[in-house]
């Protein structure tokens, strides 16, 4: 079958069980995916990343308002990336902490032989396309020479004060041709300690970026900008335009919700929607994560989906502009119809929020000398329970004392994706004819032979939303169709695993239930090597 999930060559699948007409008109403007060109809506409007819902709708206009939520352009073209890597790199790799205390002594950062060219080829090598360094982590040491604070890099005898871990970083990752990402922790303890972090101060316009005394920039009248902050919010506001501005292109930009391990009686409420504001007006590719709202973390750090996983979830406003789980962050269902209904009694939109599953290949997120790296086994199972179930996977790699990738973490990479190639090494669908049956929502394919497949990789288009809620894969065997396997929902990726090959010429995806029309964009059939 000659269709590419990232050309998006879809296929149309209207399927006897869509939602009803009837619930279709109750939600507002709402029309069946593709009544109108491209599924845009008259007057040329874009289709809408988030819909606004309320404890009066019904459980079938929520399903068909959730029919109607699409992707952005910049989070479709963030689910293709599929897989990205974490780099955690500070005071805490030669502290052996993994929270930090923010009154390190910064001239314990000593990297031994930084070499972070070393880093973007063992990425590429394993198959990475963007990978996000932790620029600042809760303990407030900065990896680049900021304007606006002392715990950094300028305070170390490392390079004599004049090193830049993110410069280095963000030309190596453009020469071996991987996108830039980076993680600046809401989080800060040496703030706290010199008392802007938490220190109750109200939220007042602030000029970004606020210049200091002997700023290098003050004569170049740079863009600037009048956002609200506290006195906190406004440091971090400062860091981001440093770091959106002077790097070059940054295409992902990754914040946690984390709070510090300060006093429980003190809080810092952070200045979402003035940081959100700022990177969408410096960076407006980069997608902001996973307390973001292009995307969500999937709730648990052992980078695993759920086995259903809905990029259409309940939200709900939790102040200064950030978007929130409506459900429990961790709650085993996010997106079904069940969970739509449970949810609208609190939840104020249905939004695309796709998941990302964030895991480390050692057990610490940092370095530490005793720890060994997972098995190829152990991340295998860990991708098709990630990429494999409609999210992306954010495996993190910590650079050792030296600066460097440990040997044992790059050879595993390699064998990561070579382990993965093996076991979806050859479309056997490819370069076939699928054949569409509209009546009975199914697409056919002709491998020409008979062949043995026991993984199967499906994909929506999800530029025409996530739509499927049950199909089932058929085998022609003899005279008849038989049942091979079944899936409850689909979205950008799915990959199933046969419990043994089946051998066949003919194969079926038959789609029972959706919420709209379905387009299927893969259709892939493999026989693994493994």
């Amino acid at each position: 079958m000659t269709v590419s999930r990232r050309l998006f060559m879809a296929a149309a699948v209207t399927t006897s069980v869509a939602a009803s007409s009837t619930a279709l008109a109750a939600a507002a403007t709402a029309r069946p995916v593709g009544a109108w060109p491209g599924g845009a809506r008259p007057g040329g409007a874009e289709p809408p990343h988030r819909i606004r819902i309320g404890p009066a709708d019904t459980p079938d206009t929520l399903v068909a308002k959730a029919a109607r939520v699409r992707p952005t352009a910049r989070q479709i073209a963030w689910q293709q990336l599929e897989q990205t890597a974490f780099l955690h790199f500070g005071v805490n790799t030669f502290t052996g902490l993994e929270w930090g205390t923010g009154d390190e002594d910064p001239d314990v950062f000593q990297p031994s032989a930084l070499d972070t060219d070393q880093w973007a080829r063992a990425l590429r090598d394993g198959g990475f396309k963007l990978a996000i360094l932790t620029v600042k982590h809760h303990d407030g040491f900065v990896l680049y020479p900021s304007r606006y604070t002392r715990h950094s890099v300028v305070s170390s005898s490392w390079q004599g004060g004049k090193g830049d871990v993110l410069r280095s970083f963000a030309k190596s990752l453009r020469r071996y041709g991987i996108k830039v990402g980076v993680y600046i922790s809401p989080a800060d303890e040496n703030q706290y300690l010199d008392g802007v972090y938490a220190n109750g101060s109200k939220r007042a316009a602030r000029t970004i970026p606020t210049l200091v005394p002997g700023d290098d920039r003050a004569g170049s009248r740079p863009r600037s900008f009048t956002l609200d902050a506290t006195d906190y919010g406004a440091h971090m506001l400062n860091q981001l335009y440093e770091v959106l501005t002077e790097y070059g292109p940054v295409d992902e930009v990754w914040f946690d919700g984390a709070q510090g391990r300060i006093p429980p009686e003190k809080v810092e409420t952070y200045d979402w929607d003035s940081w959100y504001a700022l990177i969408r007006a410096l960076a407006p590719d980069a997608t902001m994560a996973v307390r973001g709202p292009d995307v969500r973390w999937v709730g648990n750090e052992g980078g695993l989906a759920r086995e259903n996983e809905w990029s259409v979830v309940p939200v709900k406003d939790s102040g200064n502009g950030s978007i929130d789980y409506a459900l429990k962050y961790d709650a085993p269902d996010q997106g079904s119809r069940e969970a739509l209904a449970e949810a609208r009694s609190v939840a104020q939109y249905l939004q695309w929020w796709p998941a990302e599953c964030d895991v480390s290949i050692r057990p610490g997120w940092f370095y530490h000398d005793d720890q060994q790296p997972k098995t190829v086994e152990q991340l295998t199972d860990i991708w098709f329970r990630s990429v494999g179930r409609n999210s992306v996977l954010l495996l993190n790699i910590p650079p050792d004392r030296r600066g460097l990738l440990p040997d044992a973490d790059v050879a595993r990479l390699r064998e990561f994706r070579e382990r993965i190639r093996r076991e979806l090494p050859v479309d056997l669908a490819h370069g076939s004819h699928p054949r569409h049956d509209r009546a009975a929502g199914a697409v056919t394919v002709d491998l020409g032979r008979a062949h043995e497949v026991d993984r199967i990789r499906l994909a929506e288009d999800i530029r025409h939303g996530q739509q499927l809620e049950h199909a089932v894969v058929e085998a022609r065997v003899g005279d008849g169709w038989e049942t091979v396997t079944e899936v409850d929902t689909v979205g950008a990726s799915r990959v199933l695993t046969l419990a043994g090959p089946v051998t066949a010429r003919r194969w079926r995806l038959r789609v029972t239930r959706s919420r709209s029309t379905v387009r299927i964009a893969e259709f892939g059939l493999y026989r693994s090597e493994v």
